[in-house]
C-alpha cells in the first residue's frame, strides 16, 4: 500500500510538471482555469479522503473559480 501511494504521488507530480509546459500559449484566463481545476481536484480529493467524486467535484469548482478570477 505504501508503494502505491508513493507511485501515485510521483505520477501526480510528473503529470503536473508536464501539464505546465502546455500552458505556454494559453491566455491568463485559461491558465487560471487550469490552475484552479488542478488545485480544486487536489483539495476535493484530500477533503473527501481520496474519493474520485470529490476530486472531480473539486476540479469543477476550482475551474469555475479560476476562470472568474481577473488579475488587477
Amino acid at each position: 500500500m505504501q508503494i502505491i501511494k508513493k507511485l501515485a504521488a510521483t505520477t501526480s507530480v510528473a503529470a503536473l510538471l508536464l501539464s505546465l509546459t502546455a500552458c505556454a500559449n494559453m491566455s491568463n484566463q485559461d491558465k487560471n482555469t487550469a490552475i484552479g481545476a488542478g488545485v480544486g481536484a487536489v483539495a476535493g480529493s484530500v477533503l473527501t479522503g481520496g474519493s474520485a467524486v470529490g476530486a472531480v467535484g473539486g476540479a469543477a469548482v476550482g475551474g469555475v473559480i479560476g476562470n472568474q478570477v481577473k488579475p488587477k
